[in-house]
């Protein structure tokens, strides 16, 4: 029979205590481990919150890749009737708009190729035009996006003279207006991109505004 003594105990008890001692320890550890991998996943989320939207750029099958490269054509068109007209009217009124349609115009193709390159994307798609936009169906008609003139009217525009240039010019460009500015409210309401969204939003307010102005000059031309 095996009988405890004092200095037995004594070391049962240090033992014990050794080993709670030891799992105080590693659970301090343990919980100081985790504190940390918590602070660094934080601090690792925020820094990919901070730094991906930079990273994200519009791809190529993008809603503002789309609206940029039709809206390009769109204005080039715009640009070339309003330099027909800026070189041929006699109305100082209408040669004045068709000058400012031709520098704003010019202007924004500058700004939608310049973010073409920057997102290394190429200035044209093999995509039918419109295809960015939902249920755009009927859009194009013969290959023209909404508010286009025809090559018809365009030949037409070319060997007009007169108040027959200023009134086709002006009918044209109005509804060339309504075309774009119904691709612009689209893109504002699709695109995720800020700049893109800012653009459209100015391609709206200035058409619109021109199409008041519009109206007044057709009817000064169609009463004189």
């Amino acid at each position: 029979m095996t009988i405890s003594t004092d200095s037995d105990a004594a070391d049962h008890a240090a033992a014990s205590a050794t080993g709670t001692g030891a799992a105080t320890g590693r659970n301090r550890l343990t919980w100081l481990l985790v504190a940390a991998a918590l602070v660094v996943g934080t601090a690792l989320g925020l820094g990919i919150g901070l730094v991906v939207p930079h990273l994200r750029t519009p791809g190529d099958d993008s809603v503002e890749a789309g609206f940029l490269r039709d809206m390009a054509v769109h204005h080039a068109q715009a640009v070339e009737m309003s330099m027909i007209v800026h070189q041929k009217s006699d109305n100082p009124e209408i040669v004045y708009l068709a000058n400012d349609i031709a520098l704003t115009q010019h202007g924004q193709i500058g700004y939608m190729q310049a973010w073409l390159r920057d997102w290394h994307l190429d200035l044209t798609s093999t995509r039918t035009p419109m295809s960015w936009m939902p249920n755009s169906e009927g859009s194009v008609v013969n290959g023209l996006m909404p508010g286009m003139a025809t090559p018809e009217q365009l030949a037409a525009l070319r060997q007009a003279t007169g108040k027959a240039l200023d009134i086709q010019y002006l009918t044209l460009m109005r509804q060339h207006h309504l075309g774009g500015i119904h691709m612009a409210q689209e893109a504002q309401r699709l695109a995720g991109n800020d700049d893109v969204k800012w653009l459209a939003g100015t391609m709206v307010q200035s058409q619109q505004g021109e199409i008041k102005l519009i109206d007044d000059l057709l009817k000064k031309a169609q009463a004189s």
